[in-house]
Order: C-alpha cells, then structure tokens, then sequence
C-alpha cells in the first residue's frame, strides 16, 4: 500500500451542506465529499483490492467507489482533512487480516480430573439408592 499514491487518487467536491445555518449555508460550500475508484488504483496490489473487495463491501458502489461526506466543520478545509484521516482508518480496518487460531490440546491432568469428578458424582448416587437386600 502506497499512501502518497493513494491519497493522490482522491478525488474532492465542496458541495453546500444541509440543515440550519443561516445566510452561511446559501453562500459557502463546506460539505466535503470524497471518492476513491478501488478498481482503477494504481496504489494497492491485486490481493489488496481482492481483501478491500470483501472486506469493505457494504460500504462500496456497485462500481467499486468508495464516497464519504464530511459537513462537521464551517471550514472546507477542516473537513477535507477529517474526510481523508477518516477514510485511511477505512482502508487500514479494510486491510486488516485477523491472526488464525491455532486449537490446543487438552492437558491429560484435566482430561483425569474430568472422570474422576465423574466417578464421585457416579458413588454418590450409587450410595442414595436403596439397598438390595436378596
């Protein structure tokens, strides 16, 4: 993964946000929305793609885009630096391989003590019946 190249790929546009605001809202553009084309990066390898595939597939178009807003700041600016640190954390979730789980024994000592629990727990219902008297 080449960040540089990556984050050269971005793709920005200020569009004017929403909701309350006064006269600010109708004259500045600080909503930031940005793109990334997945399929057309130079800055991931084929198994990379493959991974950020299946692993960010909710979160893909059907054309392999990735698009995140940002209107939580007045600044444009702010907001184009909170969108770009947000989709790194994106990318590097996406890129995350978990461990595998190499299964263990069972320790003898505990396999002994599971059937000798099983073999007081079989006396002392042994010992609750009544006697056979023959």
């Amino acid at each position: 993964m080449e960040i540089q190249t990556i984050i050269s790929e971005l793709k920005y546009k200020a569009v004017r946000s929403s909701g309350a605001g006064g006269q600010n809202v109708n004259k500045v553009s600080s909503k930031v929305v940005l793109t990334f084309d997945l399929q057309n990066s130079q800055g991931f390898s084929e198994e990379e793609k493959l991974l950020l595939k299946t692993n960010l597939c909710k979160r893909l178009t059907t054309d392999l885009m990735l698009i995140l807003n940002c209107d939580e700041d007045r600044s444009q600016l702010k907001n184009k630096e909170i969108v770009t640190k947000r989709f790194l954390d994106i990318i590097k979730k996406g890129l995350y391989v978990p461990k595998e789980r190499k299964p263990t024994k069972i320790p003898k000592s505990v396999i002994r003590k599971r059937i000798k629990d099983k073999k007081n727990v079989s006396e002392i219902k042994k010992f609750r019946q009544k006697p056979n008297i023959d």
